[in-house]
């Protein structure tokens, strides 16, 4: 028996998806604001105060082993409902949410793990959701992009000492955007324009504290047709330490638009 602790996105769905076809036993623990799994009858409905819940249900139903998938967003927390369990540990919970959406469900790993509880990587069934080192598309990088992914990578090793942000945007060598808490879409959002077409790069790799169990850097069909919009030429990724989601769609759509997709195993390499 397998627990599946489920936010927001796509990836749960890929998740879901391939445990059923290996006819696995599962149960879930849905997260997401709007309920998006209380059609399956494995599914239980729960508010991250209701630690205690979540712990009977993993027991009763004899599951010592989690995977975590997709974003929990921090809620308001004045307006969360405690169980006993959540009451104890709410400050602890509230405390890390202060670093970010990511230090919630580090800080409620642990909380499971002094519960006998242990968590396993969110790739462990899909494994080729992640892309080794390579190119996907058809065009490749040039001079002028190598020299934009070269600043930044530059900049995401320089930031990787406050454990800050796993995206960049860089274009003609100039940081264009650097992702905050609100993540790569709003940060995309930030660099949408119409002065440029096929000018610069996003590139996504793991902050230097991020646990890669649950916070692989995640890039979909939305990232590529984002980076469109944002004039970019290109996204660059790092080998084994990604979530690549759609991939057929995302390809087709970068051959289609004369943009690269890349995946580098050093990240110094450029």
């Amino acid at each position: 028996m397998i627990g599946l602790i489920f936010g927001e996105t796509h990836f749960p769905k890929e998740i879901l998806k391939k445990i059923k076809k290996k006819r696995l036993k599962y149960l879930i623990i849905d997260l997401t604001k709007r309920r998006t799994f209380k059609k399956d009858r494995h599914s239980h409905t729960v508010s991250i105060g209701q630690v205690g819940k979540v712990i009977k249900i993993l027991r009763e139903s004899k599951c010592k082993k989690v995977l975590f998938a997709g974003k929990v967003e921090k809620p308001n927390f004045s307006k969360l409902r405690l169980d006993f369990k959540g009451i104890y540990y709410i400050p602890r919970i509230i405390k890390s949410s202060k670093l970010g959406d990511a230090a919630i469900l580090k800080e409620i790993i642990k909380i499971l793990r002094q519960e006998k509880i242990s968590t396993i990587s969110s790739i462990t069934f899909n494994p080729e959701l992640t892309l080794k080192k390579g190119n996907y598309s058809r065009i490749k990088s040039n001079k002028e992009d190598k020299m934009d992914i070269k600043k930044a990578i530059t900049t995401l090793n320089r930031l990787g000492k406050y454990n800050f942000s796993q995206g960049v945007v860089v274009r003609n060598r100039k940081v264009v955007a650097i992702e905050g808490k609100g993540g790569t879409q709003k940060m995309l959002k930030r660099c949408k324009s119409k002065k440029f077409k096929n000018q610069g790069v996003l590139v996504k790799f793991p902050k230097k504290k991020q646990d890669l169990r649950i916070d692989l850097p995640t890039v979909g069909f939305k990232t590529l047709t984002q980076c469109k919009s944002a004039g970019l030429k290109g996204i660059v990724l790092k080998s084994k330490q990604n979530v690549f989601l759609e991939r057929k769609k995302c390809i087709s759509f970068a051959n289609k638009n004369k943009m690269f997709i890349t995946v580098k195993w050093k990240k110094y390499l450029c």
